[in-house]
């Protein structure tokens, strides 16, 4: 990979790390939250609700919106947004204010999720695209070790307000290095139209295209089988674990370290073995983590590290089969490959609304329903990437 990918590699693992940090770091003030404002646990859970649903909804046009103005463009205009959302958070004056200031976070959160991986379609093909988002993918699974490590010595050194004026300035440094480094990747004579019909019957093809929505559920179902646990961890940790808000680590250290280890095998892998192996060998991967996850739970009481460290072998599953899956995917419709994007973030988005909103609070009360309800996302994952792989041309690498 020439050194000027991997250069954009980094910037765009920075700008999709904007999204899943802004949901980490905080997460270790929810107690506080619930304190200051005077609300039980699942009401201030709600906040992470506001920020998905909204974040959910607008992924369904950052992609469209890129294919009509061009990447940067897009870019630039969200993380300025993002960063005056996230001291509206800091500054909020009660429950109701942080819950607006949440939502709008998640409108412009999620741009560089879904701008990110046109980019990276827009510029490579093949093993080489596979090697790049890779890299991207790689970079990206630090945000949900650090923002927690990060957020809860903030909360214990100087409270809640101050982890939303670190996600300003956090998106402040990426909008400057965006702005300063990031190229253009859609010439304008292959932009399309932003025309409601157009878009209306694009949405449609795509959300009604079999083999596209199959590889998009079983991203989105494979991601909540550790998901609920990182959205359950205030609850999993402290109460459970009895850990305290600095030692968020021990869930997020082996989630993390999976994900770096599996999206280098992926990168590693890419050309050697065709991309629907690699799912295949991520998703036998994650089948392991979470039968060894389901007896240790059955088996031991809770503590660490046995109570977590199935969390490595299935993000390191999941790692390694997500750049393929969603190459495999994009690849389905070349020429709206920024909307494509959209329909597999919103689809994985409204999913971690659902999580918030009612899975992790339904699952959070034992270790054993948590275990039990990620064996269950893993398995309807598993329905599905197996139904886009059979109905599917082979692979001419395979």
């Amino acid at each position: 990979m020439k050194r000027s990918d991997g250069q954009l590699a980094y910037l765009l693992a920075a700008i999709s790390s904007v999204g899943p940090f802004c949901i980490d770091a905080y997460l270790p003030s929810m107690p506080e939250l619930s304190q200051v404002f005077g609300r039980p646990l699942p009401v201030v859970q709600q906040t992470l609700t506001a920020y998905m649903a909204m974040f959910a909804i607008m992924t369904l046009w950052h992609g469209a919106i890129s294919d009509a103005v061009g990447r940067r463009r897009v870019i630039l205009v969200s993380m300025a947004l993002f960063a005056l959302a996230s001291v509206g958070c800091a500054l909020a004056p009660s429950f109701e204010a942080l819950l607006f200031f949440r939502a709008l976070q998640g409108m412009t959160a999620g741009t560089g999720m879904v701008v990110g991986r046109a980019i990276v379609r827009d510029l490579h093909q093949g093993p080489q695209a596979q090697k790049m988002l890779s890299l991207v993918t790689l970079v990206f699974a630090v945000a949900p070790s650090v923002a927690p490590v990060i957020g809860g010595w903030l909360q214990h050194f100087f409270g809640w307000r101050s982890v939303f004026f670190f996600m300003a300035a956090f998106a402040v440094a990426v909008f400057v290095w965006a702005y300063l480094t990031l190229p253009e990747s859609l010439p304008r004579e292959q932009r399309q139209p932003f025309a409601p019909g157009y878009l209306l019957r694009t949405y449609f093809r795509a959300l009604t295209h079999v083999r596209f929505m199959a590889a998009v559920f079983g991203l989105a179902l494979g991601f909540s089988g550790f998901f609920v646990y990182v959205l359950s961890a205030p609850v999993f940790l402290m109460t459970h674990l009895h850990l305290h808000e600095t030692e968020f680590l021990w869930l997020f250290g082996p989630i993390t370290a999976g994900m770096l280890i599996g999206a280098w095998g992926s990168g590693r892998l890419a050309g050697e073995i065709s991309t629907g192996r690699t799912v295949v060998l991520g998703f036998a991967t994650m089948g392991l983590a979470v039968a060894i996850n389901l007896v240790v739970t059955l088996a031991l009481e809770p503590g660490v590290p046995w109570s977590v460290a199935s969390m490595f072998f299935y993000a390191l599953g999941f790692s390694l089969a997500t750049p393929s899956l969603t190459l495999m995917a994009l690849d389905l419709f070349p020429q709206q490959r920024g909307l494509a994007a959209s329909c597999q973030s919103f689809v994985q988005s409204m999913g971690n609304a659902a999580n918030a909103a009612f899975f992790a609070p339904l699952l959070w009360a034992t270790p054993l329903r948590l275990s039990l309800g990620s064996a269950a996302f893993f398995a309807l994952a598993g329905i599905a990437v197996a139904l886009h792989l059979l109905t599917g041309t082979p692979d001419p690498a395979a």
